[in-house]
């Protein structure tokens, strides 16, 4: 059980810093023209790298094996 918290909480970290990027992207590097989709809205590229932390973290986690049981 203590495994499955843990995860969720690495999880969760990497999706709060994939957000803290995106705005962070968007704040340094941005679009005031409004043509790039990703870097003209913060919500927009918080959101997309939010996604992609989620999907490194599933990408770099080990495998629970109580999770599959």
């Amino acid at each position: 059980m203590k495994e499955i918290w843990k995860r969720r909480f690495r999880t969760a970290l990497f999706i709060l810093v994939g957000a803290g990027i995106g705005l962070l992207y968007y704040a340094l590097v941005g679009c005031p023209s409004g043509g790039c989709v990703i870097a003209s809205n913060p919500f927009i590229s918080m959101g997309y790298m939010a996604l992609v932390g989620w999907l490194l973290a599933g990408a770099t986690g080990k495998e629970c094996k109580e999770c599959h049981t």
